[in-house]
């Protein structure tokens, strides 16, 4: 399998290359989802089609565990593990989620158990301080389960009006989550309040304008993420939203959150008030605010070329130093916004991918470690997962 970096649809600056990969076997079908410990670097867990999770420890050659927790018969969708007590391990399997203490190895009983979710999960997470976890479901509702009272919270619904395939605490708003969906939205809610603070539909024609070219496929949302809170001072606070259209996107979450407020209290005004000469007008302002706040990392400046499936920030070096995109045109791209995010420095989008991986097999997921080798966790639609070194 080549791992050179290639360059067909890329600008004319450089783009380094990744070695060859390390291949972990344990699956018996293709792999899902991968989840990487911060509390034992180097510890990976994934997921797979066969119903199993397995447990790899990456200074070792073997597979350390496997777990046949859909009973030999149900996918495996998602997992995240519990923040502050990772022995503790979630997993979504069709329309439920069950808890693992993983030190009890093969012979670990379901902890707990929640069916809530009436349409199968896409993807499971834990809030940062293990209060509660969220499952996105194929009829676009999220539930937001209290781990701690074992009971549902809250059901968030009318936010989408189709697949709910992606979702994410917001570490700096504790009573906030972010989806997005196969309806080309992204929802920003209120979890507290069950309901929407802020939702931008990508399928619009003012979010696709300057993307038409892209490819034929829709802007569905496969996968959203965020910066954990000790990346913010480097990041500040955004999110990265994996587009069908192959699109990645960088969207400045506060400033949106900003402009609403602005609109709220615009309209609060009375008709009849004039506007000061050569003041803009609002609508001008929020075109000209939304420039700044979207980053569209796409074909024309090394991006992906068919539908991104996964995103993710990177745990190794300097943490959130790189976005990771992978896709169904069988790349990894790894994209050093903090240049662009960087007031100091002028940059270019043309000069923000900073490494190509060619894959032979579309991703399904990606994860990071925080190691200095063997640190980019990959599942393909094949049963085997590969391991790359960035450096």
């Amino acid at each position: 399998m080549s791992s050179a970096a290639e360059t067909s649809n890329c600008p004319a600056a450089a783009v380094a290359t990744a070695a060859e990969p390390r291949r972990l076997r344990g699956h018996k079908a293709a792999a899902t989802c991968c989840i990487a410990s911060r509390e034992r670097p180097g510890t990976v867990s994934t997921s797979g089609e066969d119903g199993l999770v397995c447990w790899f420890d990456l200074r070792c050659k073997d597979v350390q565990l496997v777990m046949d927790v859909g009973d030999g018969n149900e996918a495996v969708s998602s997992l995240c593990f519990k923040p502050g007590s990772e022995d503790v391990l979630f997993a979504s399997l069709g329309k439920e989620v069950k808890s693992f203490d993983v030190r009890l190895g093969t012979g670990s009983k379901v902890l707990q158990s929640y069916s809530y979710n009436k349409e199968e999960i896409n993807q499971i997470v834990c809030s940062s301080k293990s209060s509660f976890l969220a499952a996105a479901d194929d009829g676009g509702e999220i539930k937001i389960i209290d781990i701690r009272q074992q009971c549902l919270y809250k059901t968030l619904r009318s936010g989408h009006s189709s697949i709910c395939s992606s979702v994410q605490f917001l570490p700096w708003r504790p009573w906030e989550v972010i989806t997005g969906g196969l309806d080309s939205k992204l929802v920003m809610w209120d979890f507290s309040k069950g309901r929407p603070l802020k939702v931008v539909d990508f399928g619009s024609p003012e979010m696709n304008g300057s993307n038409m070219g892209q490819c034929f496929n829709p802007a569905f949302v496969h996968s959203v993420a965020v910066p954990d809170a000790d990346m913010l001072d480097r990041l500040d606070k955004i999110c990265v939203v994996a587009r069908g259209d192959g699109t990645v996107d960088v969207i400045y979450i506060e400033s949106e959150l900003t402009a609403i407020k602005e609109n709220k209290a615009a309209k609060s005004r009375k008709a009849s008030q004039s506007r000061p000469k050569n003041t803009p007008s609002t609508a001008e302002s929020e075109g000209s605010r939304r420039c700044k706040l979207r980053l569209h990392l796409d074909y024309s400046c090394g991006g992906h070329t068919a539908s991104v499936s996964c995103v993710a920030f990177s745990e190794f070096d300097e943490r959130g130093k790189f976005i990771i995109s992978g896709g169904n045109d069988k790349f990894i791209k790894l994209w050093n916004v903090s240049k662009c995010l960087d007031t100091s420095q002028t940059t270019s989008q043309t000069d923000l991918l900073h490494m190509n991986i060619s894959l032979r097999k579309k991703v399904n997921w990606l994860c990071t470690t925080p190691t200095p080798s063997e640190n980019l966790i990959v599942c393909d639609t094949t049963k085997v997962v590969k391991v790359y070194s960035i450096h």
